[in-house]
């Protein structure tokens, strides 16, 4: 039985022979992509075109045509590839756009054989190249996934979102449709098949998913902010933020390929999934591996319940069509006919939704058993503070790729909680928002409660960082011009591994913005001169993250200025600020510290549903860290932090 897919869905291949079946609607132009983890194309043998039919793994047709068949093996792909993806690509001279033809059909078959997943390309427009689906590699085994995702300005911004330089990407366009235009001229005498293209209609579909950015996608500002028109991240007022899962750059500090992902394949019997293993994405190292296989599942959960969410979407527009068109027949007024034609429409509904239901609980099953086996595998810098790899941990060598924020869920499964890892060092400023506007939860709890919550996470955010960095390269200051905060931060304080007590009153907040203020203006005129090397003695080399409790309180123009300039230079020299605060009670600045708020990165220490996956933009409820009540792995994580500092100290 074939798999009909709706857009984002994804099905398993568990045959390594196969062959993909395009029908179009127009004569095409039909390549392979080839590209890696991320989705990223490089090299020149990365597209199966005219000019160059094959790749390892797959060929591809050879001229223009309605249809097509890419026989591929999957065996012999190479292992750096993870994505193989089929273009297709309305020639010059042709239909100008896809809108304007019979919907393309493409299908994942047996060779000679039974289609084992079909697609159906409904909803294009403008677009005249399109990448129709992609096979891709999942924890050692193969799934098929429709994508759908076109581009109005052809095969070269196609090329070009895959992270091919523009140029490259315009002139291999360019060179792919010429070649197929010769052979559409040689081949003129051949004779045409005509046929009935129209193939099965398939649900509709959902929301074409975010291409994957060259660069990360920034999280801009909470929508109950009032930004004004789109936000920088390409975010609207009406809809929630972006969470960057992209890949931090790192320079590879070595000369040799990455370390190869288990092989999950070889775990499971034929015809089973496979069995989770951690950290079976590809990487430098276990750390990279764990990353970006969390990244994988964060993509797979938002785009599976985005298949989910569109085909109960289809079965309720069906069944409504369907029952005006039983109300408006004049023939199902008389004798009860009506009854039985409602009947049928809600019984057709319960069918597609029960069937879109077992795929969601199948794709849900596999992620739940692969999370039960990744989170115990995370290092202490993307643990939740309950896993035991902080009895052990010990003040690392080295800084960690990345943070644990908390996690995030979504409504169809609350249970299945995906990590929310953010970059080290942080590109971005946070702010804790512990005002009671932004959120349904917040309202509803005391504002006492509510602020004490926010600080204790503020601190657990920077016991987290202080234990996972090296004993001399992170510092902590705190703001607390009122001494709010001084039960959450006691902690901090005992340990003795603040860089100086918190700064209270309007003299305390004057002199560590100053002090701070200096370090960024000192390392940036050595980094421009060359010199860093020449730095003060006084000058702090370590990360600094400054902690802000209750703003404004305490702070006159001129220290709001000083920490408008922290938020905005701050990070790029090793400065991070973390906001705790009510942006209601900063209103009488007025759109003056509207950039400040939106630079930073919002989150809530009650759970909220604020932030927005980058592929469908699904809502994301957040939900923060924090140790177990009664636990004293923050006194444990701190003690070793202040035992650390005494052992490295000169």
């Amino acid at each position: 039985m074939t798999a009909e897919l709706v857009r984002g869905q994804n099905h398993p291949v568990s045959q390594s022979r196969v062959e993909i079946r395009v029908s179009a609607g127009t004569p095409v132009l039909a390549l392979a992509s080839l590209a890696d983890e991320q989705g990223r194309f490089s090299g020149n043998g990365m597209l199966a075109h005219p000019g160059a039919r094959s790749l390892p793994g797959v060929r591809s047709p050879g001229e223009l045509a309605e249809r097509h068949t890419f026989a591929v093996d999957l065996d012999e792909v190479d292992a750096e590839v993870h994505r193989l993806g089929v273009l297709l690509v309305l020639p010059p001279g042709g239909p100008v756009r896809f809108g304007a033809v019979p919907a393309s059909y493409v299908a994942v078959a047996e060779p000679d054989g039974a289609e084992i997943a079909g697609y159906t390309l409904t909803g294009l427009d403008a677009e005249t190249a399109v990448v129709a689906l992609e096979l891709y590699r999942r924890q050692g085994a193969w799934k098929v996934r429709a994508v759908g995702q076109g581009y109005a300005e052809g095969l070269g911004a196609l090329l070009a979102d895959g992270g091919l330089p523009a140029p490259h990407a315009a002139e291999l366009a360019a060179a792919a449709l010429r070649t197929a235009a010769r052979t559409a001229e040689a081949d003129i005498t051949m004779p045409t098949l005509v046929g009935d293209l129209r193939a099965p209609q398939s649900p509709a579909q959902a929301p074409a998913p975010a291409p994957e950015p060259p660069d990360p996608v920034p999280v801009s500002g909470h929508p109950y902010a009032g930004t004004p028109g789109p936000a920088p991240g390409g975010d609207t007022p009406a809809s929630p933020p972006t969470i960057s899962y992209a890949h931090p750059r790192r320079r590879r500090t070595s000369t040799e390929p990455p370390e190869p992902a288990p092989r999950a394949a070889a775990l499971h019997e034929p015809g089973q999934a496979p069995r989770p293993v951690a950290g079976d994405a590809s990487g430098w190292s276990m750390e990279e591996r764990l990353y970006n296989q969390v990244w994988g599942m964060f993509e797979d959960l938002a785009r599976t319940v985005a298949a989910y969410r569109s085909a109960v979407e289809f079965a309720d527009s069906r069944m409504d069509r369907e029952l005006d068109e039983a109300l408006s027949d004049p023939r199902h007024r008389l004798g009860g006919s009506g009854n039985a034609a409602r009947d049928t429409a809600r019984a057709r509904r319960e069918e597609l939704v029960a069937q879109a239901q077992a795929v969601l609980d199948r794709d849900l099953a596999q992620l739940i058993a692969e999370s039960e086996v990744v989170e115990p595998a995370l290092p202490a810098a993307y643990a939740r503070w309950d896993n035991p790899v902080w009895h052990g941990h010990r003040t690392p060598e080295e800084s960690p790729l990345a943070l644990r924020l908390g996690h995030l869920h979504l409504p169809e499964r609350p249970d299945l909680r995906i990590p929310m890892l953010t970059r080290v060092p942080l590109e971005r400023g946070l702010w804790i928002d512990n005002g009671r506007t932004g959120s349904e939860a917040a309202m509803t709890m005391d504002t006492d409660r509510l602020r004490r919550a926010a600080m204790d996470m503020a601190v657990a955010l920077a016991v987290r960082l202080l234990a996972v960095h090296p004993a001399d390269r992170f510092s902590v200051h705190v703001i607390d011009a009122a001494g709010a905060g001084s039960a959450s931060l006691a902690p901090l304080v005992r340990a003795g591994v603040l860089a100086a007590p918190p700064a209270a009153g309007a003299t305390g907040v004057t002199q560590t913005l100053a002090r701070l203020t200096r370090r960024v203006d000192l390392v940036q005129m050595a980094l421009r001169a060359g010199a860093p090397e020449d730095l003060p003695s006084d000058v702090d080399t370590a990360d600094q993250l400054l902690i802000v409790h209750d703003f404004p309180h305490g702070f006159d123009d001129r220290a709001v200025t000083q920490l408008r300039y922290l938020a905005d230079e701050g990070a790029a020299v090793g400065v991070h600020l973390l906001m705790v605060a009510d942006r209601d009670e900063a209103s009488a600045y007025g759109p003056l510290l509207d950039p400040l708020w939106r630079s930073l990165m919002r989150l809530s220490p009650v759970p909220d549903n604020h932030l927005a996956d980058p592929w469908v933009h699904h809502a994301w409820t957040f939900e923060p860290d924090l140790p177990p009540q009664g636990s004293r792995v923050l006194d444990q994580a701190l003690d070793r932090v202040a035992e650390a500092r005494r052992t490295t100290r000169p």
